[in-house]
């Protein structure tokens, strides 16, 4: 499954449409019909997403909101409102109560599914980043939270200069940010000045064909690593469903259909901002000396030495519990190829988005990590033979359907990738080497049958 969605509707027919939309897409469904059971629900097995009606039998999304944020188990918890029809005042007090977003009836199943894998994926992302902040407590290299009260800084991209100096006159008057102004082919030169900006606000013309063709640049913006942290708000005035969905699956933050509303640009840019700086002062607990023995300084994940030992934790665990582990290696076909034609600069953004990919693509307990030049090892935690098959050729599948885009070449390159398997389960654990070398076996099993696959070996006897 890809996540675990909680709907909360007092209406059943409202309930019903959502779960098809999302259950068709492998997400694992939860349902309740009040503040009160959700609470409740959310407390006993927190899912990874709250989508709620705006009304409820018992209060509304937003003291739902507050409810969830009052106690730790659930306060992370990214909440999506559904609202009946536009109400302004409605949506920013949901907003401001801590709800990520508010969508209006009726809600295009693109842009549904594109906004609820955004949100999980933010989420990951957090709870990777909470979980390396408690191994650096764990070695004593914690530090005093800090301000995060600073001014923003802002940067808002263009094509439309009318538009484009409205828009910064009307967020200087709120005296909260430093506005700076570029067009969307001089968005990145912020760079040579050392002044990325905490939040790219890109306005996007009112032209689908255009507007498609200006989302290129959060490519651009998440590969590389200065920017990568960078907050993202879409505002796409022409409404597009379709360009709305792809701006949020490439990578966007947060998005602003229609009509602007200054009121909830600030909330969001806030909401925004103070996100990157939590992100970035866990960051800064993390010790330089113990990010170079856990971490792989070119993607962030984790490094063979820390991977190894954290395998033998995993497969411990499962002993204990009588749980399984699948245990993949995954490698990159004719990477070579891609350092040779495009130089080793493009061969390094490649394995960044590789690494963003894997993340995206596993849940926040399992591990991810870069074990060699292009090859990376994966364990799923709590997992079946068979749904560890179905996630590795879902990943082979993401990699083969979507290209990379890379930095400073307009043509676009395929990477695949070949998958090995082996399971951990009970007490058939081989140590964390046993099972890379099971792995390995299934790797060269993959590779041996023309790459872009998945083969499984059992583990021996």
């Amino acid at each position: 499954m890809q996540g675990s969605i909680l709907i909360v509707d007092a209406v059943s027919t409202n309930r019903i449409i959502l779960k098809t939309k999302l259950s068709s897409s492998y997400y694992n469904v939860l349902q309740a019909t009040s503040v009160r059971e959700a609470v409740e629900m959310s407390l006993r097995n927190p899912p990874d997403l709250v989508v709620t009606a705006l009304h409820l039998p018992d209060g509304d999304a937003a003291g739902l909101c507050e409810s969830l944020a009052a106690t730790p188990q659930t306060s992370h918890l990214p909440v999506l409102a559904i609202a009946d029809a536009e109400d302004s005042a409605a949506r920013q007090l949901v907003l401001s109560k801590g709800a990520q977003d508010v969508l209006v009836k009726p809600v295009s199943g693109t842009l549904l599914l594109s906004r609820v894998r955004s949100l999980i994926r933010a989420r990951r992302k957090a709870d990777e980043w909470v979980q390396r902040a408690e191994t650096t407590r764990t070695f004593a290299f914690a530090e005093t939270a800090g301000s995060f009260d600073l001014p923003a800084r802002i940067e808002i991209v263009s094509d439309d200069r009318k538009r484009h100096i409205s828009l910064a006159v009307q967020m200087r008057k709120t005296g909260h940010s430093r506005v700076t102004l570029s067009t969307f082919r001089d968005a990145l030169q912020c760079l040579q000045n050392d002044t990325a900006p905490d939040v790219f606000v890109l306005v996007l013309n009112s032209d689908i064909r255009a507007a498609l063709d200006q989302l290129n640049l959060i490519s651009l913006i998440r590969a590389n690593t200065e920017t990568d942290g960078c907050g993202i708000l879409i505002i796409n005035p022409g409404s597009d469903a379709a360009v709305s969905a792809a701006a949020l699956d490439l990578g966007a933050d947060d998005l602003m259909q229609g009509a602007l509303d200054q009121g909830e640009l600030a909330m969001r840019l806030t909401g925004l901002t103070r996100r990157k700086r939590q992100v970035e002062h866990i960051q800064r607990c993390v010790d330089t000396g113990l990010r170079e023995a856990i971490f792989d300084a070119l993607t962030g994940l984790y490094n063979r030495r820390y991977a190894a030992s954290e395998l033998d934790r995993l497969t411990q665990k499962a002993a204990t519990t009588g749980s399984s582990v699948a245990v993949m290696l995954a490698d990159m076909d004719h990477f070579k190829s891609i350092n040779d034609r495009f130089g080793h600069a493009a061969g390094d953004a490649v394995l960044v988005e590789t690494a963003r990919r894997l993340r995206a693509l596993v849940r926040a307990e399992d591990m991810v990590a870069r074990i060699g030049g292009e090859e990376f090892l994966l364990a799923i935690v709590n997992t079946t033979e068979a749904d560890a098959k179905r996630l590795a050729n879902r990943i082979c599948k993401t990699f083969r359907d979507s290209p990379f885009r890379l930095p400073g070449i307009s043509q676009s390159t395929t990477v695949t990738l070949s998958i090995g398997i082996c399971m951990a389960s009970g007490q058939d654990v081989a140590g964390s080497n046993g099972l890379i070398n099971q792995a390995d076996r299934a790797l060269y099993a993959a590779k041996h049958r023309g790459r872009n696959c998945v083969r499984f070996v059992r583990p021996a006897a």
